[in-house]
């Protein structure tokens, strides 16, 4: 599994490297909430054509961007895929940033309960009314422990605490998460790094770059194909900047002051996995070692074993 702060430079070092060193041995599993939905390819630096070509990649482009995709569509999903990679004798690595998807996967999800479409509907009818200070300021009442760590900006995360307490009567903190890992056999988790202020600056160029690469021409043909702001794959960073203003200079600053927030908070987060092994996004050399190690080392499953082993 490899992990790493948005713009660290995860998928293409990965998608290079096993190109190069380890041809028709990997397949990549996505573990990026956004890089599901069709037609945001460059609002989410979706890997390219030509990195898709150079190996295979799961769970991209796998839904529009009116469709809701949660974390247990998510564990299902990836479980699928390890099982069908490891069928064809390759080994599966897991690749992203989306904190709860990784620990989702790990360890399995929280329990919470789902709630009917009807009231999924009714909650975002109402956050359309009330606005999102609002329903964060519900949520910090009756479960303040969530409000805490969700951002009030993230609207869907809002009011899936706002789903639990609704359809269950108690807070979504209150739900235990687990703690035990539910898979069998070792996971290697390394953790790409680079120096704060580089990645800032890497995140920087990136906002750039996607702007000058067509953006807004891509958000407006989202728009005109009929999503909106409270479209799930509209609500994340890099496009819904572009529901606040028209000034697409506020946009751009929009963009990269979210985007660094967010890779901060993902940095946080990382540090639960006290057994990650963090490399310098540049030591190439020490990440193509630890695949190497692991491809030796799981050989015998890869060719018939048990779904899971290292990856």
């Amino acid at each position: 599994m490899l992990i790493g702060a948005t713009a660290v430079g995860k998928t293409g070092i990965l998608t290079d490297m096993v190109a190069r060193r380890f041809p028709d041995r990997c397949e990549l599993i996505s573990a990026d909430s956004r890089q599901v939905y069709r037609g945001m390819d460059i609002g989410t630096a979706t890997p390219t054509a030509e990195e898709r070509a150079a190996i295979p990649h799961h769970l991209i482009d796998i839904i529009d961007p009116d469709e809701q995709y949660d974390l247990g569509r998510f564990v299902a999903d990836a479980d699928r895929c390890v099982a069908e990679i490891r069928r064809r004798g390759r080994m599966p690595i897991i690749v992203g940033g989306t904190a709860f998807y990784i620990r989702g996967f790990l360890y399995g999800p929280p329990g919470t309960p789902d709630a009917p479409p009807e009231l999924r509907e009714a909650l975002w009818s109402e956050h359309r009314r009330r606005g999102g200070a609002a329903m964060h300021d519900e949520l910090r009442r009756i479960d303040p422990e969530s409000a805490a760590v969700i951002d009030p900006k993230d609207h869907y995360r809002v009011l899936r605490a706002l789903e639990v307490y609704r359809v269950s009567g108690r807070p979504r903190s209150s739900f235990v998460v687990p703690t035990e890992p539910r898979i069998p056999g070792d996971v290697t988790i390394v953790q790409l790094r680079r120096p704060r202020e580089v990645l800032y600056a890497r995140i920087n160029r990136r906002v750039d770059t996607m702007m000058q690469a067509g953006l807004p021409e891509e958000v407006e043909r989202l728009r005109a194909a009929g999503y909106g702001p409270d479209a799930p794959g509209m609500r994340t960073i890099g496009y819904r900047q572009f529901f606040e203003t028209e000034d697409r200079g506020a946009i751009r600053e929009l963009i990269a002051r979210d985007t660094r927030r967010y890779a901060k908070r993902q940095e946080t987060f990382f540090r639960q996995f006290a057994d990650r092994r963090v490399v310098d996004a540049d030591d190439t050399d020490t990440l193509e070692r630890i695949i190497a190690e692991i491809l030796r080392s799981t050989s015998e499953n890869l060719h018939g074993g048990g779904q899971y082993g290292s990856g």
